[in-house]
C-alpha cells in the first residue's frame, strides 16, 4: 500500500507529477588499529559534518568499485571493498515538506592498499578516529547510529 503522505505529494493541481528516483549511494567502513576513517562533508547532505566516506554510485559501476573510486577522491587512500555490511535510507525534507534527499545508502567494509590519507574532491578533511574522539565530533545521525551498532561506540 503507497503512503498517504506519498501519494499527497504526488497529486498537485490534480496532475500527477513524478517524483525524482531514490539514489543509489554508498559508504567505504575502514576499521584499522581501532580507529576508523571518517571524512568531514564538504557538500549537502549534512555539510560540515563528519560521516564515513561515500558518495553515489555510478552507472555501470558494482558496489564495490564505487567504493574504491569514492574513498580514493576523498582521502588518496587505495582500498579493497569487501561486501556490504549495512543499508539504510536517507529522506530529507525542507521545511515545508518537499523533498530533498532520497538516497539508498549501501556500507561496505573495505581495507586499505596504499596511498597516503589527504582530504580532497567532497571531503573538507579525512582522519583516522578511535571511539573517544569521534564522541567529541559533530557527526552524521546515521554514522552515529552505525557506529553503534557494530559496537564500534557506546
Amino acid at each position: 500500500m503507497i503512503h498517504k503522505k506519498l501519494m499527497e505529494e504526488v497529486e498537485i493541481d490534480s496532475k500527477k507529477m513524478t517524483l525524482p528516483m531514490p539514489q543509489v549511494a554508498i559508504g567505504g567502513v575502514i576499521i584499522e588499529n581501532n580507529k576508523i576513517l571518517l571524512v568531514k562533508r564538504n557538500k549537502e547532505p549534512h555539510k560540515g559534518e563528519w560521516a564515513i566516506p561515500g558518495g553515489s554510485v555510478k552507472p555501470g559501476e558494482t558496489l564495490q568499485w564505487a567504493v574504491e573510486r569514492e574513498i580514493l577522491e576523498e582521502t588518496g587512500l587505495v582500498v579493497s571493498a569487501k561486501d556490504p555490511i549495512h543499508v539504510f535510507d536517507l529522506i530529507e525534507r525542507d521545511k515545508q515538506g518537499h523533498l530533498r534527499f532520497h538516497y539508498v545508502i549501501v556500507d561496505l567494509r573495505a581495507d586499505v592498499v596504499a596511498g597516503t590519507l589527504h582530504p580532497s574532491d567532497d571531503a573538507a578533511d579525512a582522519r583516522w578516529f578511535t571511539p573517544k574522539e569521534i564522541k567529541k565530533l559533530r557527526i552524521t545521525k546515521t554514522t552515529k547510529e552505525f557506529l553503534k551498532k557494530i559496537k564500534f561506540l557506546r
